[in-house]
């Protein structure tokens, strides 16, 4: 863990799981990707993500919801019935 926190401090605390793990490896410090990332989960740090959030959906609550056609009956008594 003090390996961990020592390169995630060094390096503008923007490395990820993937990149720290690659450093330990590069310093010699065989350790488990699983391990480092369970390690830093507990430890309260993450990375820099990039990028935007991508919204799909963007629903309007005043718009009444749709009709209920089956009656709340999901069995169907053959394919294709409801």
């Amino acid at each position: 863990m003090a390996h961990i926190q020592r390169i995630w401090d060094e390096h503008i605390p923007v490395y990820s799981v993937r990149k720290v793990w690659r450093q330990l490896q590069r310093e010699g410090i065989d350790v488990a990707r699983c391990t480092v990332e369970r390690r830093m989960r507990q430890m309260g740090l993450k990375g820099v993500v990039r990028g935007r959030t991508v919204k799909t959906t963007v629903s309007d609550p005043a718009m009444p919801c749709p009709l209920d056609r089956v009656n709340r009956q999901f069995r169907a008594e053959r394919p294709n019935a409801l």
